[in-house]
């Protein structure tokens, strides 16, 4: 449980309701896997959509956006840019549609989101459920249409591997709550940022606990055994991962380095070391 995960937590979904419609970004990485993931939801041909996450200010992406109006709301799952870079030209290419999100800094022509206020659409409608701890604005979108629900995690869920804390936005504590939270949601797709559609978020959430735990009891065995430094840690407890994807490990790192309480201080030589408060 503890190692490396590259491949999907729970089941894959055996397709998409027929009101969502994916279109992916071509901007594919090691930290995007095939490209960002942008959601389409529309409950009836011509009814306005609300669209989840612009993706890249790639323009091609963008206009195939756009040929999908009209489009009564754009909402974001978070702040990084591979989801929010193109939200400006979307909104021009939409004609002024409004942008949405929880953190104000993201938000275009429209208050901020909030639990108590769903955004109603023809035929649906989607609740904000606050998920901190990818980032510390975070959130999911449980979406509803009749007796279909999806979820939309952005990057608290992916749909292939485990995701980043990013620290220090992302908080490890809020991150494990999250996934407390939506374990809830039992046998209800989830929609990930990166990645394809999972059939149970509930299922993928209690795989990312386990995991979270398992690495947190590694991150403890390494400093008791001698690391004395976040990289070290990272080398220890990540020597399964790419070297090349050791940078994004060390966030998730220091992020449970705070949490199990043991704090990072400056030696004389100017590296960073670990110290148990």
């Amino acid at each position: 449980m503890g190692g490396h995960v590259t491949g999907p937590v729970a089941a894959l979904a055996d397709g998409l309701p027929g009101w969502v419609t994916l279109l992916r970004a071509p901007n594919p990485g090691p930290m995007t896997l095939d490209g960002t993931n942008t959601w389409v939801l529309r409950a009836a041909p011509g009814a306005p959509a609300v669209v989840v996450d612009p993706g890249p200010a790639d323009e091609g992406h963008l206009g195939r956006i756009a040929a999908h109006g009209p489009v009564g709301s754009v909402l974001i799952t978070h702040g990084h840019p591979d989801h929010t870079e193109g939200s400006a030209r979307l909104a021009d290419l939409l004609d002024g549609a409004a942008v949405r999100a929880a953190d104000p800094a993201h938000t275009i022509g429209a208050a901020p989101l909030t639990p108590d206020a769903p955004v109603e659409a023809a035929g649906f409608t989607v609740r904000l459920v606050p998920t901190p701890g990818h980032t510390a604005d975070s959130v999911c979108f449980l979406a509803e249409h009749g007796d279909e629900r999806v979820v939309l995690t952005g990057d608290t869920i992916l749909g292939r591997g485990t995701t980043v804390v990013a620290h220090p936005d992302g908080h490890l504590g809020d991150y494990l709550a999250s996934l407390e939270l939506l374990s809830a949601y039992r046998g209800i797709p989830a929609l990930p940022g990166h990645g394809p559609a999972l059939a149970d978020c509930g299922a993928a959430a209690e795989f990312y606990l386990a995991h979270r735990r398992a690495r947190l009891d590694q991150v403890r065995a390494a400093v008791e055994a001698g690391a004395t430094t976040a990289p070290e840690v990272v080398a220890r407890v990540y020597a399964d991962v790419d070297r090349s994807l050791w940078w994004a490990a060390e966030w998730s790192v220091r992020a449970q380095l705070e949490y199990l309480g043991v704090a990072p201080r400056e030696s004389g030589t100017g590296v960073t070391e670990l110290e148990q408060p």
